[in-house]
């Protein structure tokens, strides 16, 4: 059983609904690929790259998975499919629907086509880093990949609200899906809003 950290991404509607439900509705279904075991909060977000799109929703999300990590990175690509993401015709850092990307696969380093772990941008994005240093900091050190205890000790004290670039988003939806995995797995999985 490996600990996986998943960064999702939305700022178009899809099938299920606005950003906020998609990604409420994707950490759902992500319980198809392993055991969510936590979520971050959920973060409004400036786009980056190609700025002229709506801001995004991000969040962070941990399973534990038995899957090897091409047949995660398989099964994360299928549920963009499902929640009407075509990455053949995209913008890259354009507009989507929904964004599933590998930060983390317990201890693995890979490289090859298709497939960088940890993901190789990563550090360079507070999109990523404040959910999941939050995410961190609320689960066991024991559990914790040595990336992410390594991102937890040193990087830099972000935090949302310091600019507009990455600002918290209370969500009645993300809270309410959190709380019945929290109610499943005896309090794992209980998102921390901020």
């Amino acid at each position: 059983m490996h600990t996986a950290y998943i960064g999702m991404g939305s700022n178009l509607a899809s099938p299920a609904g606005d950003p906020e439900t998609t990604l409420a509705a994707a950490a759902d279904r992500l319980k198809s690929l392993g055991r969510v075991v936590g979520r971050s909060s959920l973060y409004s977000t400036e786009p980056v790259g190609f700025t002229s799109q709506p801001r995004f929703l991000n969040a962070v999300v941990a399973i534990e998975t038995d899957l090897e990590p091409r047949a995660l990175l398989d099964g994360l690509l299928c549920i963009e499919r499902e929640f009407g993401r075509n990455r053949s015709s995209a913008i890259r850092n354009g507009p989507r629907t929904l964004d599933l990307d590998i930060l983390v696969y317990g201890n693995e380093r890979i490289r090859e086509p298709g497939l960088e772990i940890p993901h190789p941008r990563m550090e360079e994005r507070d999109f990523v880093l404040i959910p999941l240093v939050e995410l961190a900091s609320n689960s066991r050190a024991a559990d914790m990949p040595g990336i992410v205890r390594r991102l937890l000790r040193t990087s830099p004290k972000r935090s949302p609200d310091q600019s507009n670039a990455v600002v918290a988003f209370q969500s009645a939806v993300w809270r309410a899906h959190g709380l019945r995995d929290a109610g499943r797995s005896g309090g794992a999985a209980r998102p921390r809003e901020a």
